[in-house]
């Protein structure tokens, strides 16, 4: 199984992870959040990343999941990064969360996949006709 790792501002990781449990029903395993607050050095999240990495990597790798492109979270995550053993996606939702943590006992590339189009169809435009069933 792949590890999985989120990186992200406050507490954005953990309540992501508990919104993705109480949806599938069962405690995802192999996933680890590291909030990320204003008073943190970028070396002591740099250091708490790498002893994550070292639970979660079984052999088939982590991918690491930020919230912002750019920020702390995602240039600490850039420093973890070993392509083929672990990979990063930036823009964590919980429609990528959850593709990621249905589809974790594939490869590593297919995850990176699956992330990215969990995030990309998770955005949909809604509108007053959509939902049919929906009352007004």
């Amino acid at each position: 199984m792949i590890g999985v790792l989120i990186l992200a501002h406050g507490n954005l990781g953990t309540a992501l992870l508990a919104s993705a449990s109480h949806m599938l029903g069962r405690e995802p395993e192999n996933v680890r959040a590291i909030g990320v607050s204003a008073s943190d050095a970028p070396e002591s999240i740099l250091a708490r990343g790498r002893a994550a990495l070292r639970e979660l990597d079984t052999g088939n790798g982590v991918l690491v999941l930020t919230d912002i492109y750019g920020a702390t979270p995602c240039n600490v995550a850039s420093r973890l990064l070993k392509r083929g053993q672990v990979e990063g996606v930036s823009g964590v939702s919980l429609p990528m969360l959850l593709r990621v943590l249905t589809y974790s006992g594939g490869g590593l590339d297919a995850l990176v996949e699956k992330a990215r189009s969990g995030g990309t169809e998770g955005v949909v435009h809604l509108h007053d006709d959509c939902c049919s069933n929906a009352e007004r």
